[in-house]
């Protein structure tokens, strides 16, 4: 069946998680990542806390600043470095079928607090809302989500092209009350785009377990439940092990054609500028009357609102054993035209989602309120892991649920659902 939807999804997200691996490998394999932290003299930096981006493996540099991580699997690793006085730091890692050694070199952090403090924008406060809203997110669990730093965000906003940049010297420290994590979140970029209406942000998480009581810690184990259900993480991983169908998900493609009833720009263009030319007079006029001179601006502006394009919504059966398939041992990837829009039938939008206007994608009348995100390939083939992690983030962009949900709703790619968590 294929069904045309007339409007094209109003907000995109891009959420980048640099560096995802396989679950079915992590802790495995028994492969290690393990390395030295030393400052730009070459002298040993013991103390240095090391992070798995993603995860909540973490460790601290010995006296002669080495480390090592254990029981890794194959995969595409992020490891994340901090230490007071330095600048934070991350450096990719491929395990394949051995491990891993890596030296890291630390650049002092020179950037001094006066300096942020003289530069201070008056509408700082504003903008560091506006950060919190398309980064932590504005879902129930974003509420219990709280930025313990925010001095170490610096904002900027380009008023000519309408967009706020963030960046960060440090790494973001992130108290998930809702979920029981402490996220370590090193920003790498965030941009919000108030003409395309984009969000793009891209970093690298670490995760840290909040101590709580027991009762505490089984009504988070529940939220997590509730927060990876459905997810993109969930869809991937689901993915990998051709169990969509059974987990919930229905996957359709979903194309964009160019819209026939649409007036050409420069035809539109042409008259707009030829009935705003001096000498005409916009007459206004109360309720019930009209001039023709106003039907006729009334006229071409509406043109002009009338989309360029139709999104075609191909409802045919895909079948996931050939959208996706095996790259590797452990790697599976997809390649395709359009979008994929992905139907989460165990899900439904919630009331929040609904008044938080911009990310509801237009569905067919026969589909009901359930949870729908699409996928489009930004730069192909996307190859992931059974984890549900990505190989390179960048090369996805996601909308609707999936965007929606943002940090406040992240989960660590080690999660497992209905496993009691330590």
């Amino acid at each position: 069946m294929i069904g045309y939807i007339s409007q094209m999804m109003k907000w995109y997200c891009c959420i980048v998680l640099l560096l995802f691996t396989t679950i079915n490998g992590f802790g495995q394999n028994g492969f290690s990542i393990s390395g030295t932290i030393k400052d730009k003299e070459g002298k040993p930096l013991p103390g240095a806390g090391i992070y798995l981006s993603g995860y909540k493996a973490a460790t601290v540099s010995d006296g002669n600043g080495q480390f090592i991580l254990n029981n890794i699997g194959v995969g595409n690793y992020d490891v994340l470095i901090q230490m007071m006085g330095y600048l934070p730091l991350s450096k990719n890692v491929l395990i394949t079928d051995k491990s891993v050694k890596i030296e890291v070199i630390l650049k002092d952090n020179t950037i001094q607090l006066k300096e942020v403090i003289i530069q201070a924008d008056p509408n700082r406060a504003h903008y560091l809302q506006l950060f919190r809203e398309y980064f932590i997110g504005k879902t129930p669990n974003a509420e219990k989500c709280k930025i313990l730093n925010p001095e170490v965000i610096q904002t900027e906003y380009d008023k000519a092209r309408k967009i706020l940049r963030v960046t960060a010297n440090e790494f973001l420290l992130i108290e998930n009350k809702s979920l029981g994590y402490r996220i370590k979140y090193l920003l790498e970029y965030f941009e919000r785009d108030f003409t395309e209406n984009v969000v793009y942000y891209a970093g690298h998480p670490s995760f840290e377990e909040l101590p709580a009581s027991s009762s505490k810690k089984r009504n988070w184990l529940k939220k997590r439940e509730i927060a990876y259900a459905g997810s993109s993480q969930h869809f991937f991983r689901s993915l990998y092990q051709n169990t969509t169908k059974k987990e919930g998900f229905l996957i359709y493609k979903m194309k964009s054609i160019p819209n026939r009833n649409r007036l050409p720009d420069s035809l539109i263009n042409a008259n707009i500028k030829r009935l705003y030319k001096p000498g005409n007079t916009i007459v206004r006029i109360g309720p019930g009357f009209t001039s023709p001179l106003n039907d006729s601006i009334n006229y071409w502006l509406t043109q002009r609102a009338v989309p360029k394009a139709l999104n075609v919504l191909d409802r045919s059966e895909i079948l996931t054993d050939t959208l996706a398939t095996q790259l590797y041992k452990d790697v599976k990837t997809m390649n395709f035209d359009g979008d994929l829009y992905v139907v989460n039938t165990k899900e439904r939008e919630t009331e929040d989602y609904t008044a938080f206007s911009g990310h509801s994608i237009t569905r067919p009348l026969d589909i009901p309120n359930y949870q729908i995100s699409t996928l489009h390939i930004l730069k192909g083939p996307i190859h992931f892991y059974a984890s549900g992690g990505i190989f390179n983030p960048k090369s996805v962009l996601l909308a609707g649920f999936w965007a929606y949900e943002k940090i406040a709703d992240m989960v660590p790619m080690d999660y497992i659902p209905n496993v009691k968590e330590e």
